[in-house]
């Protein structure tokens, strides 16, 4: 048997659950949390409604199965008799009541009653109760998941309670009038909500086993239990009457022949996830001001989530009514009012205590943080559309501090932070674009590199022979011959080739980077004053952070340092300025060095780090010195971005080189 403390009513099945929110919109408790992307039932909010059962199309959700216990009951010495719902008729409709009465004593029943006359029993103690009530104002306590619903979210409301037994357990005093104390019963219904009620310490051993209509049709289905193939037997008695209505909404009045007047307002019902939740608030508020309040969590018993059936609800209602008017042609109505003043004196009466699950509401502050997290800044952002299965954007926020919820389930929050994400991946996109630019420049650089290597290892001794001798006839000529003016201008021309050569020697050389804490601030201060700088140009150092230190190859940061300097001079013929900065930005150090000179044309900007590339004249330059910075700074783990102006036209000309190295680094 179900029991609260040990066992969970409704589980949920994690590899079915496709997070589509539904059951925590059909849920009138807000019983479900959704957590790490699950939805899960909280056993003590939940009121065994089956609502989340019921609207699972994955069928995620599963209840308690009670076959294996009732099936090891039958087999017991012990007398067991089933109560079976007066709902069958919509969900066996294949099935005559006497082969289904038939089919259970096949099972092993040994006596089979229909709760119908326990619900005619309590129509008519709810309309004795509601005479004698003093003008107490009263709730029907028929449905358990109503009942406990009251219990749990509006406590105050349990002295409203009529201390009325439900049908099945009116049915169990009977049976156990008739049977005694000992008998072994299972009630068969259509409800989740009556192995919770079954359980109840108030009514704790009326009841031994709860089955629902779907557990029944699975236990025929393993035993092989068809209806031509079992005898046919009636019900055992006593029979009901018009009580069989109660699975229909507003059927439990009906059956006294009271019904719900409009013009006095004196009964009001209402059934349904949201009718019923609404017509209880308004009960306790004061603004429904009536005598009784009959209420069903389900649309009626009929809809209950333990029926097979997939029949509409209309058509369930009509099968329904055919089997009453049927029994009411054929009823003894003398026997059965005899049996019901038999039974008249039976104590129908129980208790209901109140179990608080209601939490105290958020701090303001609080609910307005996690609606700003969620995009909700202005009431005009919160768009209450339901989709996160809470009514409006403001429970849902409570809901996330009571940890049953999540960001993630806003419809519209998700989708701003899709469109973040698309937009991040075009970033990503655009930044592998240049990595992969990056590496096939690095390709180039290797490729030219063992070629300029080659070349210049080739080189280097015929134009140190060539240098040699011509230095060593330099000094025996006589310096007024026009031959010393054509051996000097050997010399100098060979010592050119000879730095040439070495540039090309230092592009292709892969030195090892030795890394070490540097001085930025210092390490610039000090590549400026050995920099030999014309008088037309001026200079500006700034410095944003006095100590700027980073994990650096000082000699090779400093050789950089030159080449930007150096070009940034020469670029500034007719004068100029140079600003270099220094920053930190974020675990990045950045070197920027502005010069407001002649500029670098869109169309070759995307060239100047190809090694031998060059816009200087014929004998001025090698073109290695920008190639050689990018290596070097490529070594480091870091990046060199360009920008320039070459078109006075569009404003100031003049380049600007940023250097981004790593705080911290490593030869790893």
């Amino acid at each position: 048997m179900y029991n609260k403390s040990t066992n969970l009513l409704i589980t949920t099945i994690k590899e079915r659950c496709r997070v589509c929110y539904t059951c925590v919109r059909e849920c009138p408790a807000k019983a479900i949390r959704i957590s790490g992307g699950q939805a899960e039932v909280v056993p003590g909010r939940c009121i065994g409604c089956g609502n989340c059962v019921r609207v699972c199309s994955q069928d995620a959700k599963q209840y308690l199965n009670s076959r294996n216990e009732v099936l090891e009951l039958l087999k017991t010495e012990s007398m067991v008799v089933a109560c079976i719902a007066p709902s069958f008729p919509a969900d066996f409709y294949d099935i005559t009541p006497e082969k289904m009465v038939g089919m259970l004593k096949v099972i092993g029943f040994d006596h089979v009653y229909e709760v119908a006359f326990g619900a005619d029993l309590v129509a008519r103690e709810m309309n004795n109760f509601l005479d004698s009530s003093n003008g107490k104002r009263l709730i029907s306590t028929t449905c358990p998941a109503v009942f406990e619903y009251v219990k749990c979210y509006h406590p105050n409301l349990t002295e409203n309670l009529a201390t009325v037994v439900s049908p099945m357990i009116a049915m169990s005093r009977v049976i156990k009038e008739i049977n005694g104390r000992d008998v072994k019963i299972v009630f068969i219904g259509p409800c989740i909500a009556k192995k919770a009620e079954a359980s109840d310490l108030e009514v704790f051993g009326e009841i031994d086993e709860v089955l629902t209509f779907k557990e029944l049709k699975q236990i025929f289905e393993e035993l092989q239990i068809v209806s031509k193939d079992v005898p046919s037997f009636p019900f055992d008695g006593p029979i009901g009457g018009k009580g069989a209505l109660f699975p229909l909404s507003r059927g439990m009045m009906q059956s006294v022949e009271v019904f719900e007047d409009l013009m006095k307002g004196d009964i009001v019902s209402a059934d349904g996830r949201y009718e019923f939740i609404d017509a209880i608030k308004e009960f306790e508020s004061g603004d429904l001001n009536t005598k009784l309040l009959e209420l069903l969590c389900c649309n009626g018993c009929i809809m209950g989530p333990g029926m097979v059936t997939d029949e509409p609800v209309f058509r369930r209602r009509s099968r329904i009514s055919k089997y009453v008017r049927n029994r009411m042609n054929e009823i003894d109505r003398s026997e059965f009012n005899g049996n019901i003043e038999k039974f008249s004196k039976l104590n129908l009466s129980r208790t209901f205590i109140p179990n608080d699950q209601r939490t105290s509401l958020p701090d303001p502050e609080e609910i307005k943080s996690v609606l700003i997290r969620m995009g909700k800044v202005t009431l005009m952002d919160e768009l209450n559309c339901g989709a996160c299965g809470y009514e409006s954007c403001r429970e849902h926020a409570i809901a996330i501090i009571e940890g049953l919820a999540e960001d993630e389930m806003c419809l519209p929050f998700s989708i701003e932070r899709l469109h973040k994400s698309v937009k991040q991946l075009e970033v990503s996109n655009e930044q592998l674009a240049k990595t992969r630019e990056a590496l096939n420049q690095s390709e180039k650089l290797a490729s030219m590199g063992q070629l300029a290597a080659g070349i210049a290892h080739e080189l280097n001794n015929p134009l140190g022979v060539v240098l040699m001798y011509a230095n060593l006839v330099l000094e025996d000529i006589d310096r007024q011959s026009t031959a010393f003016d054509d051996l000097n201008i050997i010399a100098q021309e060979a010592e050119r080739c000879k730095k040439i050569v070495s540039d090309l020697l230092n592009f292709a050389r892969k030195n090892k980077v030795v890394f070490q804490p540097v001085n930025i601030c210092d390490m610039v201060d000090q590549c400026l004053k050995v920099t030999q700088v014309p008088t037309n140009i001026s200079v500006e150092i700034v410095h944003e952070y006095k100590n700027l230190t980073a994990d650096i190859d000082r000699d090779q940061i400093l050789q950089i340092m030159n080449n930007l300097i150096t070009n940034a001079i020469n670029s500034m013929a007719k004068g100029g300025k140079l600003i270099v900065v220094t920053r930190k930005n974020n675990m990045n150090i950045e070197i920027i060095i502005k010069d407001s000179g002649v500029g670098i044309p869109d169309q070759i900007i995307d060239k100047i780090f190809q090694p031998f590339f060059t816009t200087k004249q014929i004998g001025k330059g090698t073109g290695l010195g920008l190639a050689v910075t990018y290596g070097i700074i490529k070594m480091h783990k870091g990046t060199i971005k360009v920008k320039s102006n070459a078109d006075p036209g569009k404003g100031q000309t003049g380049t600007t080189f940023t250097v981004i190295l790593p705080v911290e680094n490593s030869t790893n």
